[in-house]
């Protein structure tokens, strides 16, 4: 399955990604947001488990602000993971 999330309160703004039958995750890849950052994030969770990845980033935030990309990408793969 193809997802592209519409983030909200960060610099970034999608964030594209695959899951397989397995809901491991593949090809993440974000628009705007911190490049590098944002690339090793992507290296690191290919072939993880998305339910873990989402635990493991929630609550993540960035500055003054209550969310982050990775906050932002542990809610786009629980709503693909809910459906």
């Amino acid at each position: 399955m193809h997802v592209d999330y519409r983030t909200s309160g960060v610099c970034s703004t999608m964030i594209h990604f695959d899951l397989d039958e397995q809901q491991n995750i593949h090809n993440v890849s974000f628009d705007g947001g911190c490049n590098g950052n944002l690339k090793a994030i992507s290296k690191l969770v290919e072939g993880q488990n998305a339910s873990q990845i989402a635990q493991l980033l929630e609550g993540n935030t960035c500055g003054p602000r209550k969310t982050s990309c990775a906050d932002q990408f542990s809610r786009a793969l629980k709503e693909a993971t809910a459906q």
